[in-house]
Parts: C-alpha cells; sequence; structure tokens
C-alpha cells in the first residue's frame, strides 16, 4: 500500500460522525454493514489511534470488511472518502454523462462507479438553463434507443453500477440453461416405439401357445447430463466470477429444466468445491458460504494445478454420464503452459463438451496472445465471451447445438498465422 503523509486531526473534530458516515456510504455500496458493527469501529479506533493513515486504513477494513470480494469496494470509498480533497468533483464526473472532446477523460476503475454513487447518494446537479448554453448545440436522435433492460443485458458486468448489479442479478435469477436429453443404449417398453422387442414379444406369445399376436416395442432411455462449473475467483475475474456464480445458483436450484445435478468448483491457487453451498435457497447466504470456504477469493491465478487436481480428485466421480463442463477464466496463467496443456486436453476428453467463457473475448481485437490462452484454446469444443448477461443467455444455444465453436475457429486461425 502507498504510503501517505500523517493525518491532521482537529482540535474540535468529529471522528466518531465521520466513521458512521463512511460506513453508511459502504452499505450504501454493497457491504453489509449494520449499528453493532459501526459501533464496534469506532471503538477499534479509539484503541488503535488516529495517528497514521496506514494502520487507520487497516483497523476499518478489519472491522468493515467480511467478505473478500468488497476488498474493491472498500478501498475506493475510503480512497475518495478520507483521501481525495477533490473527491466530489470527481465522482460526478464519473456519474454526469459527457460528450468525448479531444482529450478523453480517465476511465472509471471498476468499483468506483459504484463508490461515487454510495457517497452521492444517487445524487445528480441539474441541467444547466437554456440560457446558459454555449457553444454548438447538439442534437440526438433517441429514436433507436436501446431500453434500459436491453443495455442492462450487453453492459459488462466490470461497468455496472450498484444498481445495476442489483437488477442484472435478479435478471439472471430468471435466466434458464435448458439442455437436450441424452439417447442412451437402454430400451424401455413403449407402445408407439420405432423398434421390435423381440424378447418381450417370444414371452408373450408364450401365453398363446407359441403364436405372435402382435409385436412389443421399445424405445430409446433418455436421461438427463450433469453440468460441471469450474470457475476462475482470481483477481482479474472476481466481478465476472460473481456474477456468474449468481446465475449458476438460478440454474442450480431451477427444477424441469433438464439437468441430473450441477457440481460447482472455484479456483484460484487451489481448488474448492463449493456444490453444497449452492443448495441453498437464499443466493447471498450461498455464495457468502462459498466464499468463506474458498479462501483464495481475489488472489492469484493457477489455472494448471487447479484443473490438475480436478481431473486428479474429481473427474471420475462427476464426469460420467455425458457430462458439460463450463470453464469460466481470462486464461491468464503464468505457471508451466505444458502442465495447463496437459491437464486441459485430459478434461477435454473426460466430458462430453468443454465450454470456455472468457471476459476478454468482449474486446474487438482480442488475440490469443498469453501462453495460458494459446495452450487451452486447442482443447475446448466452444470459446465464448461471458461477460454480460447476453452472453450468458447464449449458452443455452451453444450447449444445444454439438457444432457450435463459437470464436474458437477464428482464434485458432490467428494461432496458425
Amino acid at each position: 500500500m502507498a504510503t501517505y503523509a500523517p493525518l491532521d486531526i482537529p482540535e474540535d473534530g468529529k471522528l466518531a460522525h465521520n466513521i458512521t458516515h463512511f460506513a453508511r456510504a459502504l452499505r450504501k455500496a454493497g457491504l453489509p454493514i449494520g449499528p453493532g458493527r459501526i459501533i464496534d469501529t469506532i471503538r477499534a479506533v479509539e484503541a488503535a489511534g488516529f495517528t497514521r493513515r496506514e494502520d487507520f486504513y487497516h483497523t476499518l477494513h478489519a472491522c468493515l470488511v467480511s467478505r473478500p470480494e468488497h476488498a474493491r469496494t472498500f478501498a475506493e470509498v475510503f480512497r475518495l472518502f478520507w483521501r481525495d480533497p477533490q473527491f466530489l468533483e470527481h465522482m460526478m464526473s464519473l456519474l454526469i454523462p459527457q460528450v468525448k472532446g479531444v482529450q478523453d477523460d480517465r476511465p472509471a476503475a471498476p468499483a468506483e462507479r459504484r463508490a461515487a454513487e454510495a457517497l452521492l447518494d444517487g445524487a445528480l446537479p441539474p441541467p444547466p438553463p437554456a440560457d446558459q448554453a454555449q457553444g454548438e448545440e447538439i442534437t440526438i436522435d433517441a429514436t433507436a434507443t436501446q431500453s434500459a433492460e436491453e443495455r442492462l443485458r450487453t453492459l459488462d458486468f466490470e461497468l455496472m453500477s450498484t444498481a445495476e448489479m442489483a437488477e442484472a442479478k435478479r435478471m439472471l435469477a430468471r435466466l434458464s440453461l435448458p439442455v437436450k436429453p441424452l439417447v442412451t443404449r437402454r430400451s424401455r417398453a413403449a407402445t408407439q416405439g420405432a423398434a421390435i422387442d423381440l424378447r418381450r414379444t417370444l414371452r408373450q406369445s408364450l401365453r398363446h401357445g407359441g403364436e405372435i399376436t402382435s409385436l412389443a416395442r421399445k424405445a430409446p432411455v433418455t436421461r438427463w447430463p450433469n453440468l460441471i462449473v469450474l470457475c476462475d475467483i482470481s483477481g482479474s475475474m472476481a466481478d465476472y466470477s460473481r456474477m456468474v456464480l449468481h446465475f449458476v445458483h438460478a440454474v442450480a436450484n431451477r427444477k424441469g429444466q433438464g439437468w441430473a445435478k450441477v457440481h460447482a468448483f472455484t479456483f484460484g491457487t487451489r481448488l474448492t468445491n463449493i456444490t453444497r453451498h449452492l443448495a441453498r435457497r437464499d443466493v447471498d447466504a450461498a455464495l457468502s458460504a462459498a466464499g468463506a470456504q474458498a479462501q483464495d477469493w481475489s488472489g492469484g491465478t493457477r489455472i494448471g494445478p487447479s484443473i490438475r487436481a480436478f481431473n486428479r480428485d474429481w473427474s471420475r466421480r462427476v464426469l460420467g454420464q455425458g457430462a458439460v463442463v463450463l470453464l469460466i477464466t481470462d486464461g491468464l496463467d503464468r505457471d508451466d503452459s505444458g502442465l495447463l496443456a496437459t491437464e486441459i486436453e485430459r478434461l477435454h476428453l473426460s466430458c462430453r463438451r468443454l465450454i470456455w467463457l472468457n471476459p476478454l473475448l468482449r474486446w474487438t481485437g482480442f488475440a490469443p496472445k498469453a501462453q495460458g490462452i494459446r495452450a487451452m484454446l486447442p482443447h475446448v469444443d466452444s470459446f465464448r465471451a461471458g461477460h454480460s448477461i447476453a452472453s450468458l443467455e447464449a449458452l443455452g444455444a451453444a450447449i444445444s447445438d454439438p457444432g457450435d465453436s463459437g470464436d474458437k475457429a477464428r482464434l485458432l486461425a490467428l494461432l496458425r498465422d
């Protein structure tokens, strides 16, 4: 953490009131903070003192942050509330729509917009009067403007505000992931079956002295496959994995859409099985328990060793019956690419379909330059974007179509070039 100058403490300061307002801003930004935790925070600051900014930061962090995914939001709210003297002007620039000029403004960091909205309470200044307008008049044709819901469907998860994330979670809870049943080699008796059941026909003929009076028919038995989700929860994937797990929770708890079982695993620096937590009906309680178990949330990335752990410990238990595997990761791995290529190939051979969702694919100029992506790409059946609600909606078509490969063919052509 950067070193800051010591804070000046006014003689008639209102530190307790400021801490209370700071905690309320964090609560508006999405952190679960109640009155009891605010009181404990004030007492902790009293005990720890208020002389060094680093100590003050970590004291507040220890008292107010209970989940790893909230650390980034806390850091942005702290920076804006306690450090930046021009935080109000900066926050307003993040919230007010602007017409870009010659020099582009600095884009908002993933948690900056939510922090700004929390501190400003969603308030925006009124537009200037018409008589004060200067310069050339700009006319905007809004006839083809997308609706709010349609815009939210295509909006990047990382760029969503607090209110947009809440609405996106409600939309994800309504999504389904239908799958077609698998036809097995076994058969069952059927009145309208396409094939003749010779054994049952002969057994029935014995009741009539060996005379065949009717032909018994049979139809193939169908069964539902398993869905296996391997979700990257490293620092670069934290915002995306949280939304994807909301979607996976909805799929796991929706009856009648076909999946036999839904198994979910997270990985950063190690593999964690969170399947049992998804059985909880409340999505917040389920993801809170999953985050408590996955201690490597928002940490580093070791894709190769994590997939090797899955192949060694879990593949034989969950990959039978023609399972479909969803791999959600950006593929940015600094470990041995040879190990990653070997383990991803083994995973591909063990399942019926391996679909890779990569949020980096949202960029128009995306190219498979990272070693991890180059090692994994040849061994997946479909390579698709996974950065928005629309990209998750398209998964249903990708799973149902055996020939769907997403952008794999185009990127493999870039690799050959």
